[in-house]
């Protein structure tokens, strides 16, 4: 089993970000899409920016909370990333689809 720590990114509102950890990516990003995660369901829609696999859960975990924790990191890591945080205009439909098929599904 793999483990996952991940980046979404508000479509809507693209400055807002929201990073989580999960055991099914796919999954997890839909229930973002259908606004059953509280702390999203106000910025819908979201796209898959970002991901992690991981071999053990205690390290997925552990990223993300040093992501959520330590702003330098998550500095360096936006910066690193920041073609994926900035995508053109008709990125968002194409990665939610991207994301649906070709995903890990790791449950």
């Amino acid at each position: 089993m793999m483990y996952y720590f991940y980046i979404i990114q508000s479509i809507k509102k693209p400055n807002e970000i929201y990073s989580g950890s999960t055991t099914d990516l796919k999954k997890r990003f839909e229930e973002h899409n259908r606004g059953e995660v509280i702390s999203t369901r106000r910025y819908l829609p979201w796209r898959l920016a970002y991901y992690e696999a991981y071999a053990s859960e205690k390290d997925a975990r552990e990223r993300e909370q040093k992501f959520k924790k330590h702003g330098k990191g998550n500095d360096e890591l936006k910066k690193r990333i920041k073609r994926s945080l900035n995508p053109s205009p008709f990125a968002g439909n194409y990665n939610l689809q991207k994301v649906r098929d070709q995903a890990p599904n790791c449950g």
